[in-house]
């Protein structure tokens, strides 16, 4: 996606650069480019507070999880069209970032909802969430 987004970044600029004429439609294209890069990398945080994942390329862009909302973490091997594909993807009951094929840690919410994120050693991850939930305090 990192390479996509780049990659269509400079031809649209270019394209932009050699032909006036559609310029304003090319570097509105410019939007495409920027979603693969935010969503190109993204950098998951588990932590006393909860689970964080945000865009390596804009780290503003985050979505986190507090512990107390976390009812249940498990990981498991998951292709992208079983959670809508490739992205940021959101569907009743199930939001994700998937970003390949593979390990994912599956959170489940307390509001009956799930979010899934493809990580590198999601049982890891996945272990440490349900030990810091057993570990915390049920009033926070």
């Amino acid at each position: 996606m990192l390479a996509t987004g780049l990659v269509s970044a400079a031809a649209f600029l270019v394209a932009a650069a050699v032909d006036p004429s559609h310029r304003l439609w090319e570097l509105s294209l410019l939007l495409f480019s920027a979603a693969f890069l935010i969503t190109s990398a993204v950098r998951v945080t588990v932590s006393e507070r909860g689970v964080t994942a945000a865009s390596v390329c804009l780290p503003l862009l985050r979505r986190h999880f507090p512990l107390p909302r976390i009812t249940e973490a498990s990981s498991r091997w998951t292709r992208p069209l079983e959670i809508g594909g490739w992205g940021y993807r959101w569907n009743p009951g199930l939001s994700a970032i998937s970003l390949r094929e593979g390990d994912a840690l599956w959170l489940g919410l307390s509001n009956q909802t799930t979010f899934v994120i493809t990580i590198d050693d999601a049982e890891t991850a996945a272990k440490l969430v349900n030990r810091l939930r057993e570990q915390s305090p049920k009033d926070r």
